[in-house]
């Protein structure tokens, strides 16, 4: 229920309630964090400016819509612009393995999935992009906010039958494409952090073959400098293409640049820094990896965009 006497001090200890949950889901519909800060911000400033006009209601509700169809906006607008070689915005996470886990059993509760990002995995970022902007929305509405069905539909101002029929093609894609929000279990975490080990120490010593038995044969790589540095225009597949590209980006790059493995979306990823770099040669990377069931790289991903960057530290010089 609102706060009568004082409706702003209402709003705000709401929006404190609800920041977590709202940056989760904005971070999620969006795949960019800066994009997630700014429509949390507007949400806010929309809702002190043009509240709802009945004042019987709880907050939450109004402030999930808002926040929903303004990030909704903003993906209608990439689609249009439509990048090939788009990648989410990364952020830097703790080590999952020096945490303390959960009791055996125990189920999340949604104050952690909603306020741990790190719990979003990047492969799972990348799924959600192949969805239609309502479909995405209606898929986090109902299997994170875990709204029903009349609740999601009513969010979105369509039609339940539509809202049933955008979840269950919404939740087929996300099945087909083997994605999880969670982060994979540790022995996955340990054989992809040690790939990316041997893939830098190729990259350094400009081994070639060395390189080529990392790779799955249709390795996939993806560049995405936000259109502000030189990188790949479309996906680059094929082991003999890729191996070649990543040889001559780090016979530029590697001589002045230092580089750790740290975690980002609870998973291990280099972070790439460059002192003086080339005209157009982004001078931070986050370089990140998929494996395949043979253990192979079959997907490398290489996010050089500075405003996808501004959840990573780069403090390697």
């Amino acid at each position: 229920m609102r706060n009568a006497e004082n409706p702003d001090s209402g709003l705000a200890a709401a929006f404190e309630e609800c920041r977590g949950m709202l940056l989760g889901l904005c971070y999620r519909l969006t795949g960019i964090a800066a994009d997630a800060d700014e429509i949390l911000q507007e949400t806010f400033t929309r809702a002190l400016e043009r509240p709802p006009r009945r004042d019987d209601l709880a907050w939450q509700p109004w402030l999930v819509r808002v926040a929903t169809n303004l990030s909704l906006d903003l993906l209608r607008a990439r689609k249009r612009r439509s990048d090939p070689c788009w990648l989410p915005s990364p952020i830097e996470t703790a080590d999952p393995d020096a945490r303390d886990e959960s009791p055996a059993g125990a189920a999340p509760g949604p104050e952690t999935r909603y306020e741990l990002l790190e719990h979003v995995s990047f492969a799972y970022l990348v799924a959600l992009e192949t969805l239609s902007p309502r479909a995405r929305a209606a898929l986090l509405l109902r299997e994170l906010l875990d709204y029903s069905v009349e609740e999601a539909a009513a969010t979105l101002g369509i039609s339940e039958a539509n809202l049933r029929v955008l979840h269950h093609r919404a939740r087929r894609t996300l099945e087909a494409s083997g994605a999880s929000e969670r982060r994979p279990a540790k022995a996955v975490r340990n054989r992809t952090r040690v790939a990316l080990e041997r893939f830098m120490s190729c990259l350094v010593r400009q081994d070639a073959s060395g390189l080529e038995s990392l790779l799955a044969e249709s390795v996939t790589t993806i560049a995405d400098g936000g259109g502000e540095f030189n990188a790949l225009r479309r996906p680059l597949v094929g082991r003999r293409r890729v191996v070649v590209f990543h040889l001559r980006t780090a016979k530029r790059r590697m001589p002045s640049s230092r580089f750790e493995i740290r975690w980002a979306n609870g998973m291990p990823a280099v972070m790439i820094q460059t002192p003086h770099p080339y005209p157009r040669q982004g001078p931070r990377v986050l370089l990140r990896c998929e494996l395949d069931g043979r253990g192979r790289i079959r997907e490398i991903h290489s996010v050089l965009a500075p405003r996808k960057l501004a959840a990573v530290r780069f403090d390697l010089l």
